[in-house]
């Protein structure tokens, strides 16, 4: 069938690739003319992957109404931040019946929302869906087995993209938290950019693995307030996608916090990524959110304070140490 892809960064180009190896034909759309010319005329696309050949079936527009026209199946393959916007340009374009599966990991700084309350205000006739889990752009490009969840609230649509997506080693489970699957798409940047200050300043392995498991805690917590079921954050879309994002040089965010951790400032490390880090934005929104909760994110509010207080991590460090002690299991 024909898919239409928002966004032609590494994870809409993966997916595209992805879906053109399982008999589709696949439209990228973008803001950017030269990167849609380099498709269309060289098989290359010039933000990423450029040495990736792209299949036959793989094309890119700037034509947004070409684009939605297409196809009524979308799959939004943007920046978090820049979602309400792209939404927005689609309602202009008058209400249309159609599906959309979200790709994006974060939450919105402005509102403070997960996006599915974005879709839903700006885009309320598309059947919504959104796919996380262990899932790093370069390794589903090149078909390595992958497995992630996908939700929405209405099970037979999540069936729906189910039969669409999985194949060629990409395996997809299906679920009806729409809110524990984006908790723990969003939260999780936030602790890989943790992981990779702990491993700059060489904490060792069980630093590490305390990290990630206290994190879990936390998302636990902030995620109950939400509504999100504990089943889903132990599952792909939580435990899943944290461990293989504190612990992979695949992750932006854990290279934004090594970056941070061997000495640069919070700005030097964002430039030098040249792609977008979500956990930077999502840090900011979570810990607004915890305070209004009254739930305590200690390792949170310490990343927050590393990135826009300009606190030095080690200090952070010996502050949680320093924290009163507890039992392990509060929620």
């Amino acid at each position: 069938m024909n898919i239409t892809i928002l966004g032609a960064g590494s994870f809409g180009t993966a997916m595209a690739v992805h879906l053109a190896s399982l008999g589709n034909e696949a439209l990228m759309w973008t803001i950017d003319e030269s990167q849609a010319k380099a498709i269309t005329e060289t098989r290359r696309n010039n933000f990423c992957f450029r040495d990736t050949e792209l299949p036959r079936a793989v094309n890119c527009t700037t034509d947004l109404d070409a684009a939605l026209a297409f196809s009524d199946r979308y799959i939004m393959a943007i920046p978090t931040q820049f979602v309400r916007e792209v939404c927005e340009k689609i309602a202009a374009r008058g209400e249309r019946e159609g599906h959309i599966l979200n790709l994006a990991k974060g939450i919105e700084i402005s509102t403070g929302d997960l996006l599915h309350k974005v879709y839903a205000e700006c885009c309320p006739f598309l059947k919504y869906s959104a796919l996380s889990g262990p899932s790093h752009a370069e390794e589903v490009l090149i078909g390595r087995p992958t497995t992630v969840a996908l939700a929405s609230a209405d099970e037979e649509e999540a069936k729906g993209w189910q039969q669409i997506v999985s194949g060629n080693n990409f395996r997809v489970y299906t679920g009806t938290d729409v809110v524990g699957l984006e908790v723990g798409g969003a939260t999780k940047n936030i602790y890989a950019i943790a992981a990779g200050i702990a491993k700059a300043l060489d904490l060792g392995d069980n630093a590490m693995a305390a990290l990630a498991s206290r994190g879990l805690a936390e998302i636990m917590r902030f995620g109950a307030k939400l509504g999100a079921s504990p089943l889903t954050l132990s599952g792909l879309a939580g435990v899943g996608d944290l461990i293989v994002t504190c612990y992979s040089m695949y992750s932006r965010n854990f290279r934004l916090g090594l970056a941070i951790g061997s000495g640069m400032s919070f700005e030097e490390a964002a430039g030098s990524l040249g792609q977008v880090a979500e956990g930077a934005y999502t840090v900011r929104a979570v810990v607004e959110n915890s305070k209004q909760f009254g739930v305590e994110m200690p390792i949170a509010e310490a990343v927050y304070r590393v990135l826009y207080k300009g606190e030095r991590p080690q200090k952070l460090i010996e502050e949680l140490f320093a924290r009163p002690l507890k039992p392990e299991m509060r929620l």
